[in-house]
């Protein structure tokens, strides 16, 4: 447990612990992202997504986006400097290369998003979304880390689950108090309403986290 910040409501903070960390130890601890890198984060308007673009930009990366065309402006407002429509651009085929590339979304198949990886980059497979992608993806499965070696290069393919721990709420609440990072409500239900909140999530069009909350 950490201590809510006082710019946070209660609202906000049921918004942010598995997100947020999930968020964080992709960005931190499994791409190692260093100020003034580029980080591509494929799926950058969801739960998870918002909270990855926000903790990049603290961590000094220069971030790009991949969401849908109604998301791009909301991608933007969280700070990242660049967003691609994947509807009317494939980033894989645009030719733009990445230090670490954070798939939520896993709409893309290894071969396709190591073309985006400079020579000693880091790919971050976050959930387990991509790994039902391909048969490549299910056999890297068994392993948390593989590396691609060849001359010159080590490019580096992380996956992970999220380990909720005391220090990385402490971290997640100093960023929330410092105003680096805001979790983003897309709907509020009341705990009356559950059944429709279960519904809008599974259509997946959900920008950001769905929050229910109040008594039945």
């Amino acid at each position: 447990m950490a201590m809510l910040p006082a710019n946070i409501s209660f609202e906000q903070a049921a918004a942010v612990p598995v997100a947020a960390a999930t968020a964080l130890q992709a960005v931190r601890d499994h791409g190692h992202v260093q100020p003034g890198q580029k980080v591509l984060i494929n799926g950058a308007s969801g739960g998870v997504g918002t909270f990855a673009v926000q903790i990049a930009k603290a961590f000094g990366a220069e971030v790009t986006g991949v969401c849908s065309p109604s998301k791009v402006e909301r991608a933007r407002s969280l700070g990242a400097d660049h967003v691609i429509d994947y509807t009317t651009e494939d980033f894989t085929r645009n030719g733009l290369r990445y230090d670490v590339l954070l798939d939520i979304a896993g709409s893309h198949s290894l071969s396709e998003c190591r073309r985006v990886l400079e020579r000693n980059a880091t790919y971050v497979l976050v959930g387990a979304s991509a790994i039902q992608h391909s048969s490549s993806w299910r056999a890297l499965s068994r392993f948390a880390t593989v590396r691609f070696e060849s001359v010159g290069a080590s490019q580096k393919v992380a996956m992970y689950i999220t380990k909720m721990t005391q220090s990385d709420l402490e971290v997640l609440r100093d960023l929330l108090a410092a105003g680096k990072v805001t979790p983003v409500i897309d709907r509020c239900y009341e705990l009356s309403d559950v059944s429709e909140a279960f519904r809008y999530f599974e259509e997946g069009h959900a920008k950001g986290k769905i929050v229910v909350s109040g008594i039945a």
